[in-house]
């Protein structure tokens, strides 16, 4: 793991301001997926932006009735809150069924949504990956692939999105809500996540320096 530096943020346009203002940052939630892939020198940033601070752990009704989750309410937090039982039982079966409870009880539902889409190739730096240095090749193409995407792929990666709660926040047409640089915007569930198309490192829609900070 590489030496990095650490601002404790504690508002989201501070944050936003403080990832922007720092070469090869990222934002720090739960860690769950982001110290995992440092510790296998898959990602390298130089600064991290913690956003353990900012108050984005609320799950609050909405006046159509639906819900607005927090970008940093754990997952174990959203599976369990009483009106997401209630309302949206697909969302909170769905997250029970995915990961394991040590990982649900520190796993954030905006680090839920932007874990990186990988196989097993991608965390191995002795075979090619155009996910994780473009241009290289697929391995899963030619190798043992069994849990690789059928559908959505492209010659460059087959790679699947890992979460079970995505998979329930698009067929709930969920929106998510983030902010960045130029401001807030809001993004349709289904086309916050990117096919690889010929550019498989790309994962999501987001714009540089944006922050995910609910999820309605």
């Amino acid at each position: 793991m590489n030496s990095f530096t650490l601002t404790q943020a504690t508002a989201a346009d501070e944050a936003v301001r403080d990832l922007t203002s720092h070469d090869g940052a990222a934002y720090l939630g739960g860690g769950t997926n982001l110290v995992d892939l440092m510790k296998y020198n898959l990602e390298r940033p130089t600064h991290l932006t913690s956003l353990g601070l900012l108050p984005l752990t609320d799950i609050t009704s909405l006046p159509d009735g639906g819900l607005r989750l927090g970008a940093l309410a754990t997952n174990a937090d959203t599976a369990w809150h009483p009106e997401v039982e209630k309302r949206y039982p697909l969302l909170s079966q769905t997250i029970l069924a995915g990961a394991t409870p040590q990982l649900r009880n520190v796993a954030t539902n905006g680090g839920n949504l932007n874990q990186r889409t990988r196989c097993y190739y991608f965390y191995d730096l002795a075979t090619p990956c155009n996910k994780r240095e473009p241009g290289t090749g697929c391995s899963a193409l030619t190798g043992p692939n069994r849990v690789c995407g059928v559908l959505g792929t492209s010659e460059s990666c087959i790679a699947t999105q890992p979460s079970d709660m995505c998979v329930a926040l698009a067929a709930l047409e969920a929106v998510v809500r983030v902010q960045g640089p130029d401001g807030e915007r809001t993004i349709k569930f289904d086309d916050y996540h990117r096919l690889p198309g010929d550019q498989p490192e790309k994962d999501n829609t987001l714009k540089p320096g944006e922050l995910v900070v609910s999820i309605d």
